[in-house]
């Protein structure tokens, strides 16, 4: 300061700094603020997409692209935002109970398992659901909640197919019937509502009656078809193990029947071929033929007596001496 009061620029006493010193700094500071923000924009403008995702790419909010696996280039600060969605995963949502670490593997949860069935009888049934994502952004901006959505529609058919279901049927054999049912009707009102989720199974983890003595009753039923159905296999077994010795006889008594056939038929030929031979025979010479076939017959109805064929007729000279066994010696 000088002795009239009035300040200078700058210092006379020795001070160093400068206007220009400052500028430079300022102009050190934004470049360095210049190049941060460069790196941080190329830093964002790639993204990652893993072999179980998809990303719904939006600019300024509005949807411009899905994207599969692999790296992807965006807009940075904020001009584009990547969303991903787990597409190729299987979810599940459990209804009734809820799976734990505890000993028993799960926590029960009556208000859900709780149902009355078409015959007016109250049961406890458990369901596990599959679903997966089909469309992404169907299943980001068609919905708040897809999953709960999900989750309200099956517990809805669910009460709505064991409803029209009889005890027997839900706590017995009709366990795969009322599953189809369930998927069929989820996966049409999926359709309809179009929220980008797909049911992929649908399946009964338990279903019970919710007192022990009628547990029991139904235990003691089904033992008794397993046994039924035990007994119908041994006798398939039994019926399986025979049958190809049942086979194997059958053949050989049809080939046995054949060959006698064919036997019969060649014995009936032969013999046609002899009447035919013996009738040419007899048509040249019948008296003869007669003769013989008189004599054959005799030898065949009488197998033990010996036959004489005397050649003297009438009118002959020759007389025949008996007993004629002693003359020829015979016994």
């Amino acid at each position: 300061m000088e002795n009239n009061g009035t300040y200078r620029w700058p210092p006379q006493n020795g001070g160093n700094k400068k206007p220009t010193d400052f500028k430079k700094a300022g102009k050190v500071v934004a470049i360095i603020a210049v190049v941060m923000v460069l790196v941080i924009g190329v830093m964002t403008c790639f993204y990652t997409v893993d072999d179980k995702q998809q990303a719904v790419v939006t600019t300024f909010g509005k949807v411009t692209d899905v994207t599969d696996a692999g790296v992807h280039f965006m807009l940075p600060f904020g001009i584009q935002q990547v969303h991903k969605v787990e597409v190729n995963v299987y979810q599940k949502i459990e209804l009734g109970y809820a799976s734990d670490d505890t000993k028993y593997g799960y926590e029960v949860n009556e208000n859900e398992s709780t149902m009355i069935t078409g015959d007016y009888n109250i049961v406890n049934v458990d369901f596990f659901v599959e679903y997966k994502i089909s469309d992404p952004v169907q299943y980001l901006f068609s919905s708040n909640d897809p999953e709960m959505i999900l989750r309200n529609l099956i517990q809805s058919q669910v009460r709505n197919v064991v409803g029209s279901s009889t005890v027997d049927s839900v706590l017995t054999d009709g366990k795969e019937n009322i599953q189809m049912q369930v998927k069929d009707l989820v996966a049409q009102i999926l359709q309809e509502y179009d929220i980008g989720l797909t049911l992929v199974d649908v399946k009964i983890q338990d279903s019970e009656p919710p007192t022990t003595d009628v547990i029991e009753a139904f235990k003691a039923v089904e033992t008794a078809k397993q046994q039924a159905e035990t007994v119908v296999n041994d006798a398939k077994a039994y019926q399986n193990a025979k049958l190809p010795d049942a086979q194997a006889q059958a053949d050989k008594l049809i080939q046995n029947a054949e060959y006698l056939k064919q036997k019969r038929i060649n014995e009936a030929i032969e013999q046609v071929a002899m009447f035919e031979a013996m009738y040419a025979e007899y048509a040249l010479n019948p008296e003869i033929t007669r003769s013989r076939m008189y004599y054959e017959a005799i030898s065949q109805i009488l197998p033990g007596v010996k036959l004489y064929i005397s050649t003297t007729g009438e009118g002959s000279d020759v007389q025949m001496l008996l007993p004629l066994e002693s003359i020829v010696g015979g016994n």
